[in-house]
């Protein structure tokens, strides 16, 4: 009977604690005019920046005004392609092959995609 009780104890908690620990993805796929781009979880459409390198982001100050990184949430843990770049102020990013992901300011909507090809150094995130 004890060990009925701790199966069942253990089995609420782990039913209450579980989607809280449920990891959830970075980034997910949506269609647009331009094909399938990554998009974050309200929908809002990610770019990569030609002048980053690998692994590491160079937009900053007025530029991260204007492109939003795509911050980790909490302590969110990276699997394959997805990476988490360690900015300069010491905020986490996402990064997609390397690649640390932004959102638009002037993007207002889901599916808006105005920020493809800003100064010729912005681009789509595609998976």
């Amino acid at each position: 009977m004890t060990r009925l009780l701790a199966f069942a104890a253990l089995t609420a908690i782990a039913l209450v604690a579980g989607p809280a620990l449920a990891q959830t993805e970075p980034a997910k796929v949506a269609d647009t005019s331009k094909g399938k781009v990554w998009v974050d979880a309200k929908g809002m459409t990610l770019y990569t920046y030609d002048k980053d390198s690998s692994g590491k982001s160079t937009c900053s100050g007025q530029c991260a005004q204007l492109w939003p990184p795509h911050f980790v949430d909490g302590d969110a843990k990276a699997s394959g392609d997805w990476t988490i770049v360690s900015r300069g102020d010491g905020k986490k990013q996402w990064a997609y092959k390397g690649k640390p992901l932004y959102l638009w300011k002037d993007d207002k909507k889901p599916g808006d995609i105005t920020g493809d090809g800003v100064n010729n150094v912005w681009r789509l995130a595609k998976p």
